[in-house]
């Protein structure tokens, strides 16, 4: 059976879900609100189990084509080691710029025969003797079977009342620097949990043989609110004084608008779906960066409502809910309790991950269970699905 489908939001849980549909032969109208659908940000990481979505997609040899294999996530507290997870052999994250993941999905969408309908803001819903009607700023627009909500976390549909995390980052991306840093880790350097410091390898742009590095810095938000009165270049200065490491990468950025301020929230929708509407990604859920699962939660979401519209109506959106419940309750939990290790004011947290948690990290089985953790498989992101249709 196949619907009417109206999708807002052309980002990467908007875009993805859009291909899958389509190749589901489903009727799918994609509405964008930027008059240009491009993606915003800087890095992410896309681990395996959103790998496993790329490729259902047609688009995981694209993605590998364009990021960088990450094997390791090392992270030192002064001289201590507090952050050390290792990947399976042969299963690497995906560590790629937002600009790459989004042109492999824009490209998959295309595919699929997705034509963006843009320069629309989602007002509201109408529900109908026929189905329910989208109201953008531009008019009405159905009647649709189902509307998606994939609008992220500026999503106007949504009743999602997140809780606005403390600390939030700056980001930037350059070009990879002469450096003896590895180009397949992860490498943070840590102050307590109020200072922290990042270099990720993000592989390249499409179109530029340039390899290239994501870089951030954690801050409390109320010193990223006073972010555009900082001086660029003594912001450089205290961050290289931090870590000297960071000091190639950061010579290559020379105005603050090579800057991304970044905010961060917690919160879940404890029931994503409302009759002909579903939430989505960040429409439905939103968390610290900390876990590197943001991404991937969205390609997961995507691809376990296009698995569940493959039933009527009535039972794909309970089946839809059921089957993503567990993981995100596991990992939104397990974010809620390590972020602040990492990034809060408190002395205490921080002396317990260095002094206590990270060494016994190192013992069996502790290694494999952080593996399957960043994999993001700790358990089954997509639970009651038949093997051939579970990412591994």
């Amino acid at each position: 059976m196949t619907y009417r489908i109206a999708i807002i939001g052309a980002g990467m849980g908007g875009l993805a879900a859009a291909a899958l549909l389509a190749q589901d032969g489903h009727a799918v109208t994609l509405f964008e609100r930027f008059p240009t659908a491009k993606p915003l940000g800087s890095g992410l990481v896309v681990q395996p189990v959103g790998l496993a979505v790329l490729d259902a997609l047609g688009a995981g040899e694209e993605a590998r084509s364009l990021g960088a294999p990450l094997t390791r996530m090392l992270g030192h507290s002064g001289p201590r080691i507090a952050l050390d997870v290792a990947y399976r052999t042969g299963q690497p994250g995906l560590a790629m710029h937002r600009a790459a993941l989004f042109h492999c999905l824009w490209q998959a969408a295309t595919r699929a025969g997705i034509s963006p309908t843009t320069g629309h803001t989602a007002t509201g819903t109408r529900e109908g003797p026929v189905g329910i009607h989208l109201t953008t700023d531009q008019g009405e627009h159905g009647p649709f079977d189902l509307i998606i909500d994939a609008s992220g976390a500026a999503s106007t549909l949504s009743p999602l009342k997140s809780r606005p995390l403390p600390f939030g980052a700056v980001w930037a991306h350059v070009p990879w620097p002469v450096t003896d840093l590895p180009g397949t880790e992860l490498r943070q350097r840590y102050h307590r949990a109020s200072r922290m410091a990042g270099i990720l390898p993000i592989g390249r742009l499409p179109g530029d043989p340039t390899p290239r590095a994501a870089v951030f810095w954690s801050l409390p938000t109320a010193e990223l609110d006073a972010w555009p009165t900082k001086d660029l270049d003594g912001w450089k200065a205290e961050v290289t004084d931090f870590w000297p490491a960071m000091s190639p990468f950061l010579a290559q950025i020379t105005d603050k608008a090579q800057l991304t301020p970044a905010r961060y929230s917690h919160g879940t929708l404890a029931k994503p779906y409302n009759q002909r509407l579903i939430h989505i990604g960040d429409a439905a859920h939103r968390a610290s960066p900390q876990l590197g699962q943001g991404a991937n939660m969205a390609l997961l979401d995507a691809l376990a409502l296009a698995l569940a519209l493959r039933l009527p109506l009535e039972d794909a959106l309970p089946r839809y809910r059921q089957s993503r419940r567990w993981h995100l309750g596991l990992y939104q939990t397990l974010s809620a309790a390590f972020t602040p290790q990492y990034q809060s004011h408190s002395r205490a947290l921080p002396a317990l991950r260095d002094r206590l948690l990270s060494p016994i990290s190192r013992f069996w089985p502790l290694p494999r269970i952080l593996s399957a953790l960043v994999s993001g498989d700790l358990i089954p992101p997509i639970a009651g699905q038949p093997t051939g249709h579970q990412p591994k």
